[in-house]
């Protein structure tokens, strides 16, 4: 800004020790007084989908002349070159010893500049960062600049009727049959594997080698790997679906083999749909010895006085875990009416950019509601294989009651930040600033975020709909998971799992092995 002696003078006579809120007024009337002057930019956006743009922006010459003679007027009474002072050396000169040399910081200007008065000028509703490859970007020496680049927006569709929905919600007492079985569950967590040597039954630990290849070539492998005996094998691109009839009745020294199929929702374009040989090679067959409740036991998972203690945290969690599956209930019978006419399709290469997102949302929603790790990861598992359709239709949900949330006014405050990562860390059993800061570290505060903000969303459309109450229905306990990619293909980091000596009151330890 170019100040005369007046402005001077009276910048002078402000008290040195003004309050912050006149300092920023007068840099606030300063910036008012000289507007930043637009770009005269020709821009063209076309609609690829529904959730995609291609935008072609042409900068007039005398826009870039103008950054240019910007830059100069900063340099010149400070450049450098031989043959005269600092400072001195004639314009002219300067232009043609440096214009090379500030072409990147123009160029760098000039593109913030105009991503922003594009932004705002064609109020898109940005879901990325633009993809923009800067090496392709030229300034040219004469005429125009042109440049180009995609950006994924969020779609526009027009709103469904929310109000007056018709929903069913499960219902259960949490009586004290249901705390017992909840109650065998857990102590199970906590129990002692022993070596059993008769053939393996459903419910034995068994201990495997297993190696995957196709066409004789091995792609991955995991070594004594210990699972419980269950229908079916969840591993993060394939599911065995014979898992039991397979290795029900095998010994320690037995050898089994089955195909898998990976899903077609692999990165791997080589390996979608592709079978793939199994071969399982049984360590040891256990037996799980569970824990008594004996006064030492009590204390040490969760320094509970007594029995009735114990029993009083199960019954909390059990109810937490029914709330959390009620609300899913619910939440897919809303979102499957409010979805049902989006048939706006959305571009592969943003699901699979989402897939990570949806995945920490799940993981977020199991972990606060208190489901184990084994749990947890069934899920994870299930999303990854068939990650476009699952994403997708989470995207559908997320736009629709996003949507309702900004109209609405629905936001998430810092007490349900804290609550929610509360339920986490009294989960995991860490503490609540460890959970904090893991969370803050892996980038995961923007999906709880959309966590909390999509449950009030739906809990206003509850409040506006016909419900009926209906018997609840367990989900089948029939599916056992392993953290792993049987293609070798690593798509997405490991679940995060509560270490020994952090469980909660009463939640997840691991069977231990005896001796």
């Amino acid at each position: 800004m170019n100040t005369s002696a007046t402005d001077n003078d009276q910048l002078q006579d402000v008290d040195a020790a003004a309050p912050e809120a006149e300092l920023d007024q007068l840099g606030q009337e300063e910036a008012q007084q000289e507007p930043k002057q637009r770009l005269e930019l020709q821009v063209t956006v076309d609609q690829t989908s529904a959730c995609e743009r291609h935008v072609t922006v042409v900068i007039p010459r005398a826009d870039l002349d103008r950054y240019f003679e910007a830059e100069f007027d900063d340099l010149v009474p400070k450049a450098e070159v031989p043959g005269f002072r600092p400072g001195k050396a004639p314009r002219k000169l300067v232009v043609n010893r440096f214009k090379e040399h500030i072409a990147d910081q123009v160029k760098g200007k000039l593109l913030v500049d105009c991503l922003d008065q594009i932004s705002e000028e064609q109020k898109f509703s940005a879901i990325s960062e633009p993809d923009l490859n800067l090496d392709a970007v030229v300034l040219p020496d004469e005429g125009d600049m042109t440049f180009e680049f995609n950006l994924e927006v969020r779609p526009e569709f027009d709103m469904p009727e929310w109000k007056g929905l018709s929903l069913q919600q499960p219902r259960q007492e949490t009586n004290d049959a249901a705390v017992d079985e909840h109650l065998q569950r857990i102590l199970k967590r906590y129990g002692k594997l022993v070596d059993h040597h008769e053939p393996a039954e459903d419910g034995d630990y068994v201990t495997l080698h297993i190696t995957f290849s196709r066409d004789g070539q091995v792609l991955s492998s995991l070594q004594d790997q210990t699972v419980v005996l269950k229908p079916k094998l969840s591993f993060r691109d394939a599911q065995l679906e014979t898992f039991g009839e397979l290795i029900r009745g095998a010994k320690a020294g037995d050898r089994r083999e089955a195909t898998l199929k990976i899903s077609q929702d692999v990165d791997n374009e080589q390996m979608k749909g592709q079978d793939v040989r199994a071969e399982f090679e049984v360590v040891k067959v256990e037996k799980l010895q569970v824990p008594k409740l004996t006064p030492a036991f009590l204390n040490e998972v969760g320094g509970f006085t007594d029995e009735a203690d114990l029993r009083s945290a199960v019954r909390e969690e059990l109810e937490r875990q029914l709330k959390y599956r009620q609300q899913q209930a619910i939440r897919q019978q809303i979102t499957g009416q409010l979805t049902a006419n989006a048939n706006w399709a959305l571009p592969p290469s943003l699901l699979r950019k989402q897939t990570k997102r949806e995945v920490q949302r799940m993981v977020l929603e199991l972990q606060s509601a208190g489901f184990s790790n084994d749990v947890i990861q069934t899920h994870a598992n299930d999303i990854s294989r068939r990650s476009l359709a699952y994403t997708e239709m989470a995207l559908k949900e997320h736009f629709i009651l996003e949507r309702l949330a900004e109209e609405h006014e629905i936001d998430a405050e810092a007490d349900d930040y804290t609550r929610e990562i509360e339920l986490i860390a009294e989960q995991s059993g860490a503490p609540v600033r460890r959970v904090r800061a893991r969370l803050e570290k892996r980038g995961e505060m923007d999906a709880l975020r959309n966590q909390i903000i999509e449950r009030k969303v739906i809990e206003l459309i509850t409040s506006h709909s016909l419900v009926e109450d209906v018997p609840y229905e367990p989900p089948v306990d029939d599916v056992v998971a392993i953290d792993h990619a049987v293609s070798g293909v690593e798509e997405r980091e490991a679940i995060p799992e509560a270490h020994h000596g952090e469980e909660p009151k009463p939640l997840p330890g691991t069977p231990t092995h005896s001796g």
